[in-house]
């Protein structure tokens, strides 16, 4: 072995350590990074050869958490790691977006990048580190790679910035962003602020791009040291560049003019695209021999489509930058059309649709209990959700023609961006589980921000009460080389997304931001551009937001009548048991007499248990309410009840005043008359009667009741003298005869008797 090493001292003075030639070697390229107790192996590897036909970076990004890294079991019957968590795939995208521009354009060899998580903290968060380990691994192979980079976590906390925050500083930002870089450029952003300004966003950027060139550096002294700086050759394009100049000298007008026109139907433009590439493919002379040497007609089709895609390209980008004109012939600021609709289906507790242009949300919300709970049993994560969103993409929302096979990373990464941007405005201390789902019915850029924008009206429609409604805007950027000209696009299309240079998505309230995801694809963009991007994005966010107030200005007064009503109550925690009763019996039979449904959450931190009580019916609410705070109340000398006769003996009965307390009613406390016996009274087990609590005695806790004392006394009536009690300084002290028996005889009683016989014992009949 000859393993380097790297150290990087973070501004905390936390260290990070990157080491490679010990683990995997003989992976591509493999490294471990190490931060505290959290230990990291990253690997990769790479085909030497692209697979027939494929113009296209097949890039497959794995980030893995291994229960045993915390010194867990992973749960369920088979005790092993299964499917991917959401969390999984979330760190996975984070990197995959930073990696993937940075191979060269015709590296088209199938590369796997896997990255476990096999030592773990509690407190630190390590996909902060799965970027650096990933991108190391790729230094220290010689795979193609245009970086290094690494990723950070920065975050405000009390107004100071922190890299790489533990959880429970994360918990206490205002600003909580992941930032992935080259030495020279920002690459990818995503994360959600509490109503921060774009300025605050600005600093955030610095602050972490400050302290990635660190780990840049490293890893380039890394890759020396481990003797990794020369890189394989390779050819995975065939090019003819006669081929390439033919077809923009023939292709570009044509592909310009379409460009200029101003179409907001993608189809028609697709549609017209798409024949000129015909046209010039069916013009196509019969191939000479000197190029059959060297492709086949197949391949010279394969690269007629390559460059037209670049002809493409060109030709939208040039409009936008020398003309100004877009492809659906908007204004570079311009938002394309919107209309809103809420309460659309009678159903849900809230529903929506957002059309903006051709991107259309049907947007639904869900009103539950504590019982619809989401589990979360992460590695490092085991909480429960109330606010969730899920994002679905069906095939037909584009006019796919193929099956819809569940849910794919992108559908997790976009529902993840819309739940960060509504999270922070849902209510405090709301009492309800909330779910929103946003199926996208129709597609043309931006559905993430067109589920925001209907988010915020389904939940409104539902009469949840937020802080603030929330919007989103998708902005592109189109730029020449090295920004010399540039333009800002707003709410861009598909298309713009492909072509351009940056989706930089930014959501919030009137008052600030609430979360962003950006994705460059350019060499460099200054924070200049990103300036303007931002100040453009709030124009656009501001005007969306504006017809959302329109469609419904504030939120219903009222849920509607199908949700379920909820209320929450505290109860001390060791009446916990008396609500549930034994198995359960209590809290089942409350709500079968009821049809409420209640759930129970100990707060182990306040000590309080948390009964929530949830019914369609008010009535059912009010009823196991009552039934509940009579468990869980407290007797009161002089406070008078209803009870239940639950046995009866000589000299009195026991009365059920209280769910789960007796009390003795006793013989002389049942009338003024004089009773000689119990049958005199008349009570039988199963009366129901009204009693008084009379007395509770202080060391036994016991409970004396009264019926009598709910009566008028008779006229005349004496009460018999009670005789006193005897207290033991009125007898006096009981005289000890120690002195008076003598000594106690011990030598003088002689042997003991062993010619007795057998004992023998009387046994009565129970025995």
């Amino acid at each position: 072995m000859n393993p380097v090493k790297k150290t990087i001292a973070l501004p905390d003075g936390r260290e990070i350590t990157i080491e490679t030639g010990k683990l995997a070697k003989q992976a591509d390229g493999a490294v471990e990074v190490r931060m505290g107790n959290t230990m990291l192996l990253a690997t990769v590897c790479s085909a030497r050869e692209a697979g027939e036909g494929v113009d296209f970076m097949p890039l497959t990004v794995e980030y893995k958490e291994k229960y045993a890294s915390i010194g867990r079991y992973p749960g369920g019957f088979l005790k092993r790691e299964g499917r991917a968590s959401d969390y999984e795939i979330l760190t996975s995208r984070l990197v995959d977006r930073v990696l993937r521009p940075l191979f060269p354009d015709d590296y088209h060899a199938d590369t796997f990048v896997n990255v476990t998580l096999y030592s773990a903290d509690e407190n630190d968060a390590p996909d902060a580190l799965a970027g650096i380990a990933a991108s190391a691994a790729l230094a220290c192979s010689d795979i193609p790679f245009n970086g290094p980079i690494s990723e950070v976590r920065v975050a405000r906390v009390n107004g100071e910035w922190v890299i790489n925050p533990t959880f429970d500083q994360i918990e206490e930002a205002d600003i909580e962003l992941m930032v992935g870089a080259t030495y020279d450029n920002i690459m990818m952003v995503e994360g959600e602020m509490n109503e921060v300004s774009e300025a605050e966003l600005l600093e955030a950027l610095k602050v972490a791009h400050a302290e990635i060139k660190k780990h840049c550096q490293a890893q380039l002294e890394l890759m020396k040291e481990a003797g990794k700086e020369e890189k394989r050759t390779y050819c995975h394009e065939i090019n003819d560049d006669e081929l390439r100049q033919d077809v923009h000298d023939k292709c570009y007008d044509k592909a310009y003019a379409i460009a200029r026109t101003g179409a907001a139907d993608k189809h028609w433009r697709a549609e017209q695209f798409g024949k000129i590439c015909e046209e010039y493919l069916e013009s196509l002379p019969e191939m000479t021999e000197e190029q059959l040497e060297k492709y086949t007609a197949d391949q010279r089709k394969a690269m007629v489509k390559r460059y037209y895609h670049d002809v493409e390209k060109e030709a939208m980008r040039r409009c936008v930058l020398d003309e100004g004109i877009r492809l659906d012939g908007r204004k570079t600021t311009e938002i394309r059309p919107i209309w809103c609709e809420i309460d659309y289906l009678p159903g849900p507790h809230g529903a929506a649709v957002f059309t903006r242009g051709e991107t259309q949300a049907l947007v639904t919300t869900t009103l539950g209990t504590t019982l619809d709970e989401k589990i979360i049993d992460d590695v490092l994560n085991q909480s429960k959700e109330r606010f969730l969103l899920h994002y679905n993409f069906p095939p037909f929302s584009t006019g796919e023609a193929r099956p819809q096979r569940g849910v794919g990373r992108r559908e997790i990464g976009h529902g993840n961006l819309a739940h960060r941007a509504l999270k922070r405005m849902f209510p405090d201390n709301f009492p309800y589980t909330c779910r929103i789902v946003s199926d996208i019915l129709e597609s043309n850029g931006s559905s993430s921000m067109a589920t925001v924008c209907g988010g915020t009206l389904s939940l409104l429609d539902a009469g949840v009460q937020m802080k603030r409604p929330v919007a989103g805007v998708a902005m592109g950027l189109i730029s020449d080389k090295g920004n010399v000209k540039y333009a800002i696009l707003s709410d861009i299309l598909g298309d713009e997304d492909h072509l351009g240079d940056m989706d930089f998505k930014v959501t919030g309230t009137t008052k600030g931001i609430t979360a962003t995801q950006m994705d460059i694809k350019c060499d460099g963009l200054s924070y200049e551009v990103l300036e303007k991007a931002l100040d453009q994005a709030r124009d656009g966010r501001l005007h969306i937001l504006n017809i959302i107030n329109e469609t419904i200005p504030a939120p219903r007064e009222d849920y509607k009548p199908h949700v379920p009503r909820l209320i929450t109550i505290e109860i001390p925690k060791e009446m916990i048991g008396a609500v549930i009763g034994p198995q359960g019996k209590v809290i089942q039979g409350i709500q079968e007499e009821t049809g409420a449904t209640i759930s129970i959450d100990e707060d182990e931190k306040l000590g309080i248990g948390r009964v929530e009580i949830a019914s369609k019916d008010k009535a059912s609410i009010d009823a196991a309410l009552a039934k509940i705070k009579a468990i869980v109340a407290q007797p009161e000398e002089g406070e008078t009840y209803e009870g239940t006769v639950r046995s009866i003996l000589d000299f009195g009965a026991f009365v059920e005043f209280m769910p789960g307390r007796d009390g003795l009613l006793h013989i002389s406390e049942i009338s003024w008359d004089r009773l000689d016996s119990m049958e005199a009274s008349g009570l039988k087990e199963g009366d129901k009667l009204t009693v008084k609590l009379i007395e509770i005695d202080k060391k036994t806790g016991k409970y004396r009741l009264s019926t009598r004392v709910l009566t008028p006394k008779p006229e005349g009536y004496v009460e018999r003298e009670a005789r006193p009690r005897r207290e033991g300084g009125d007898r006096g002290p009981r005289p000890r005869r120690d002195g008076d028996r003598g000594p106690r005889r011990e030598g003088d009683r002689g042997p003991r008797r062993d010619d007795r016989g057998p004992r023998t014992f009387k046994h009565n009949n129970n025995d």
